[in-house]
Formats: C-alpha cells, sequence, structure tokens
C-alpha cells in the first residue's frame, strides 16, 4: 500500500476521487427519470438504449436544450445516438407531458423536464450569442397568480422569456 500511495501525489489522488464521486452520483436516477421511464414503460414503450441515454441525459441538466445539442453532446460523452432517436424521444416525452417544449425565439425548439420536485423557472435569452439561462423570481410568479385572480382565468401554464444582452456580450 505504501508503494502504491507513493506513486501519486495527493492531487491527482484529489482529482480521481472526485471524478469517481461524480461519475456515482451522475448515474443516481433521480424521481423524474424514473418516473418517465415508469410511465413509458406502462404505456407499453420498450426501454431502449437510445431512449434511457436521452431520459437521463436531460435528467441531469440544469436547463433546456435543443435535439441537436442533445444529440451532440451525447455523442461526445461517448454515447451515440441517432439524431432521429433524439427527436423520436423527446415527442414521445413531450406528448406525454414529461418533456415542455420550448421557443425562445431562435427557431430552436429547446426542451426541459416537468419536474414535480424543481421550483418553477423562466428563461432569460442573449440575442447576441445565443445563450439561454433561467432564472426564478418568486415576485413574478406571485404576480401572476393575483392576475389570475383578478382576470377570473384558470391558468394552467405559463412562459415568460426575456431578451436581450448577457454581461459577456454587453
Amino acid at each position: 500500500r505504501q508503494a502504491r500511495r507513493e506513486r501519486f501525489s495527493s492531487d491527482e489522488t484529489i482529482t480521481v476521487l472526485i471524478t469517481v464521486i461524480i461519475r456515482r452520483v451522475r448515474r443516481q436516477p433521480t424521481a423524474w427519470s424514473e418516473r418517465a421511464l415508469a410511465e413509458l414503460r406502462a404505456a407499453g414503450y420498450l426501454r431502449g438504449a437510445a431512449r434511457v441515454a436521452v431520459i437521463e441525459f436531460l435528467d441531469e441538466q440544469a436547463c433546456c436544450l435543443g435535439a441537436q445539442q442533445i444529440h451532440d453532446e451525447l455523442g461526445a460523452a461517448g454515447t451515440p445516438v441517432g439524431l432521429a432517436s433524439v427527436y423520436r424521444v423527446l415527442d414521445t416525452l413531450a406528448q406525454r407531458g414529461l418533456l415542455q417544449r420550448l421557443d425562445v425565439g431562435d427557431g430552436v425548439t429547446r426542451y426541459e423536464p416537468v419536474r414535480d420536485d424543481h421550483d418553477h423557472h423562466h428563461h432569460l435569452v442573449c440575442d447576441d450569442c445565443g445563450k439561454v439561462e433561467s432564472f426564478a423570481d418568486e415576485r413574478l410568479e406571485t404576480v401572476i397568480r393575483e392576475l389570475e385572480e383578478r382576470s377570473g382565468y384558470a391558468v394552467a401554464a405559463h412562459e415568460v422569456v426575456l431578451r436581450g444582452a448577457c454581461a459577456t456580450c454587453r
């Protein structure tokens, strides 16, 4: 053991340990991926490798992504999935209410999981570089609920997209 320890510097050991921990954490399914796979299984869909890869990838994302970006990032991570398969999985998940389709005005449809356990959020879009970031604002949600009460509408869903220039592009 002593000889083995001497081969690695402490920084290398920490890096290896962090990498192992990150890989273990990423493999843990969350309630969304488990729910998505269970709903698809109950509806008669097979548990194909492409479907599982896309669902697990989406589960790890903090914000919306387009089909091409999902395809590219899966391939770069060593999990090649055909672009047509990515679109089929996204369409199936969206039709079943497991994914939200987002149009931020740049011609690319983006998708993100509909999660029961996460706070609702909206999006900021940079018109210069195309960067999309999420934001949450409880005051905005309060105003929307108050508008719902005053208007008499039963608001089923809402989406706010703010466009402008990000800090990098300004």
